[in-house]
């Protein structure tokens, strides 16, 4: 019921969210809407209505939510209605996610047997780091299960890649409270955005004990064929194992596995030239 209550308000913007039945079926007639746009083309109001069920009034105001969305558009020729360009853009988000984890597996299963560490891959959602996929390397007798679970951007090393594609103040929206879960936690503005420089110019991103005391992880941006950073790929493993003397040949790994995936995606560029320098000096003390 909560999931339906979400959809209405972000589709529907509200309507019928004072009774929980209304917001239900209002949800299904607009996911009906759209099903028969699929189906037929271009449609009008008055035949969507008669294929509802529901009143002429009824359809063009559940149309008119789905057209501000971008969901439908109307043929300003024929007056009829038809899906929109919005649709595309969420079924792109979808297929470029499913691809990212296709495309990654081999190089992820070969970068856990090189490391024998735990490979994870993450992707921006809504102020977190989404986890979809993992894989354990032979050292990880039990390894952490972070598939499907929403890890803090500014406490990871996947976080921190993530946010260093934003713009400032994309940043400031997507972590408006940095909260401290160690001593080594970023908590500030200013700390966070001179990390995030620092990120950009290596071409990578370490946490070492900032989501969980005596864990660290390196992450490398993986990019889809416009140069765009798609998703981020990261090793990680107890700190004691993965120390500063060990993190520099991790941090080379993980950029040539996460590069490897970016040119199985399209892109054709050079991490040099988008991200900067690459150099590993002094790496470890800090994250």
């Amino acid at each position: 019921m909560h999931y339906c209550l979400v959809m209405s308000n972000a589709i529907l913007g509200g309507v019928g969210a004072g009774d929980a039945s209304n917001t239900v079926q209002s949800v299904d007639r607009a996911v009906s809407i759209l099903e028969i746009l699929a189906r037929s083309g271009d449609v009008g109001v008055t035949e969507l209505a008669q294929e509802l069920g529901v009143h002429k009034s009824t359809a063009f105001r559940l149309v008119a939510a789905l057209e501000r969305r971008d969901l439908v558009e109307q043929n300003s020729g024929r007056g009829k209605y038809r899906l929109g360009p919005g649709i595309l853009r969420l079924a792109g988000a979808s297929t470029s996610r499913r691809d990212v984890v296709q495309e990654s597996r081999v190089v992820s299963r070969a970068l856990a047997q090189r490391t024998g560490e735990t490979v994870n891959l993450a992707v921006l959602s809504d102020g977190a780091a989404l986890y979809m996929d993992q894989v354990a390397g032979s050292s990880a007798l039990q390894p952490h299960n972070w598939v499907g679970q929403r890890i803090p951007l500014h406490a990871t090393s996947n976080g921190k890649v993530l946010l260093s594609a934003l713009e400032r103040a994309e940043v400031s929206r997507q972590v408006p409270v940095l909260q401290p879960y160690t001593p080594r936690t970023i908590t500030t503005s200013k700390a966070l955005h001179k990390e995030l420089e620092e990120v950009r110019s290596r071409g990578y991103a370490i946490a070492v004990d900032e989501l969980e005391i005596g864990l660290t992880a390196v992450a490398a941006p993986v990019r889809d064929g416009n140069g765009d950073v798609l998703a981020s790929m990261s090793v990680s493993g107890p700190t004691f194992r993965l120390d500063a003397r060990r993190l520099p040949d991790l941090a080379q790994a993980v950029m040539a596995a996460a590069d490897d995936v970016s040119r199985r995606l399209g892109w054709r560029g050079d991490a040099g030239s988008v991200l900067g320098a690459t150099s590993l000096d002094g790496q470890g003390a800090t994250p």
